[in-house]
């Protein structure tokens, strides 16, 4: 039976005021456990994430693997990934004006390079890359060149006219978005940056600054990417 104060009958006043000690001690604990919980499951989750896409892109390290020699000469600066991963989400607009993702490419190994009119090495770069697409563009491989003037949306295509680029599709983010989105990741420092998405959507290899892309290290180096002898 319960006296009218509420308190266990034969509880004493110091075992009350050890209860009164203990309780909050109790639930500050199970509280602490529940945070350090949620954080360990938090960790878990994003070790999960980030193993789920390692698994992903697994079938696109023998690739990898086959590439990493063949980074030197005129393409030495080109890093080749050890463990391949999905490139960052990025849009930008076609040639068709309507938004496009790197997803849309899927299938096809794609060489994303951005680019504007105010970069000097980028304007050098441009006809080799030019070359590059007449030569291995198709169903299985494009150059994806991006534009990323966000003024004057009018003077990349005149420029590519006026320079005789002529087998470049115009893709073009005049919002600026998809730098500030590769700049997070660290993909991009300066322009031009270039980086190699495989057929299942892997980025395999990645370029901070120009290359002569027309030369035969070059082209020895994408003929490998579309395992082509």
């Amino acid at each position: 039976m319960l006296p009218k104060s509420g308190t266990p009958a034969g509880m004493s006043q110091a075992s009350r005021s050890l209860a009164s000690r203990t309780l909050p001690l109790l639930i500050g604990v199970v509280a602490l456990g529940g945070i350090g919980a949620a954080a360990a499951w938090y960790g878990l989750s994003q070790h999960g994430a980030t193993a789920t896409a390692s698994n992903e892109c697994a079938i696109a390290k023998p690739m990898a693997d086959r590439l990493k020699p063949l980074a030197k000469g005129e393409l030495a600066a080109v890093g080749v990934s050890n463990a391949p991963k999905p490139p960052p989400e990025i849009s930008f607009a076609g040639p068709d004006g309507q938004p496009r993702t790197l997803s849309a490419f899927k299938g096809r190994t794609i060489l994303v390079n951005l680019w504007a009119t105010w970069c000097v090495p980028c304007r050098q770069e441009m006809p080799a890359l030019d070359k590059l697409q007449a030569e291995f563009g198709g169903s299985d491989f494009e150059v994806v060149a991006v534009n990323v003037d966000t003024r004057n949306p009018d003077k990349p295509k005149a420029w590519l006219q006026e320079n005789g680029i002529r087998n470049l599709a115009y893709y073009a983010d005049p919002g600026g978005k998809l730098l500030q989105t590769l700049q997070k990741s660290g993909h991009v420092v300066g322009l031009p940056t270039t980086f190699v998405v495989d057929a299942s959507g892997c980025e395999v290899a990645l370029l901070k600054g120009p290359a002569e892309w027309a030369s035969p290290d070059a082209f020895t180096f994408v003929r490998t990417a579309l395992g082509k002898p």
